[in-house]
């Protein structure tokens, strides 16, 4: 299996990331991150778009789910039929935004293999050790096993090292911003049952922060190339974001239909 997932995924994208890197006049190894990384990203953008599509329609949808869920509280069969027939109406289905999530996981599982174990270099030489040398094709490898492979970003950020804080807040900061643009703004709910909507709400708010946290916490220790695919994919998603939005904003959404009383 492991060998399947090198065969298909791993070195293919191992292979496109030093042939970037190889063409580059100025061999600058965070450009050819950057490079790549869009260049995924491009391929799923279909995917991604989609998954993004059903995940804003969800996130609209929600204040009306919740009044259902509140007007049949006490009858938990007949909330389950109401809420599949406001699915319907609207044509929202709950699972539509897995699917695409699931197609993108093994490539981008691959391409943080790539940037965080593949790029193994001797330390007395700066070559590529033996193991990632055979990874690569044949031409590629001709070149790299003897040519070292310079880890300078735009000639400041060493992209072998970890501990860069400054690359680590960017890469928070990108996420919170990335996620905190997919929010749906909401009122307050003066019917009974609000306290489960307002924890639930400031749950949502806590993770909204959490996140972002997190990014940083492991972005100080993972080293800097890895922070820098984490910081490019990132931003290349809120970017697609203030797109897809833009466009959904102008073309007036169709307002949703209450689900009807039973």
């Amino acid at each position: 299996m492991g060998q399947i997932f090198n065969t298909i995924l791993y070195e293919p994208l191992f292979n496109a990331l030093i042939f970037i890197y190889n063409v580059l006049p100025w061999k600058d190894l965070g450009v050819a991150i950057i490079i790549l990384t869009f260049l995924i990203k491009l391929l799923l953008f279909y995917p991604s778009l989609k998954g993004l599509r059903s995940q804003k329609s969800l996130q609209d949808v929600q204040p009306k789910l919740e009044e259902i869920k509140k007007q049949y509280k006490d009858n938990k069969e007949e909330m389950g039929r109401q809420i599949m027939k406001f699915y319907k109406e609207n044509k929202v289905n709950p699972f539509s935004s897995c699917l695409p999530m699931l197609i993108q996981l093994p490539i981008l599982w691959a391409l943080f293999q790539v940037f965080f174990g593949g790029l193994n270099t001797d330390p007395k030489t700066g070559f590529l050790i033996t193991e990632q040398l055979n990874h690569l094709y044949e031409g590629l490898r001709s070149i790299y096993s003897t040519t070292a492979i310079n880890y300078t970003f735009l000639g400041v950020v060493n992209l072998a090292a970890s501990k860069n804080i400054a690359l680590a807040v960017i890469t928070g900061a990108v996420q919170f911003l990335q996620a905190k643009m997919l929010q749906t703004k909401r009122g307050a709910v003066k019917v009974p049952g609000a306290k489960d909507e307002n924890m639930a709400a400031a749950l949502n708010k806590q993770m909204l922060y959490f996140f972002p946290i997190i990014t940083v916490v492991f972005g100080y220790q993972f080293p800097a190339g890895v922070t820098l695919y984490w910081l490019s994919s990132t931003a290349f998603t809120w970017i697609q974001q203030l797109i897809f939005l833009k466009e959904k904003n102008k073309n007036n959404p169709q307002v949703l239909t209450s689900a009807k009383k039973a």
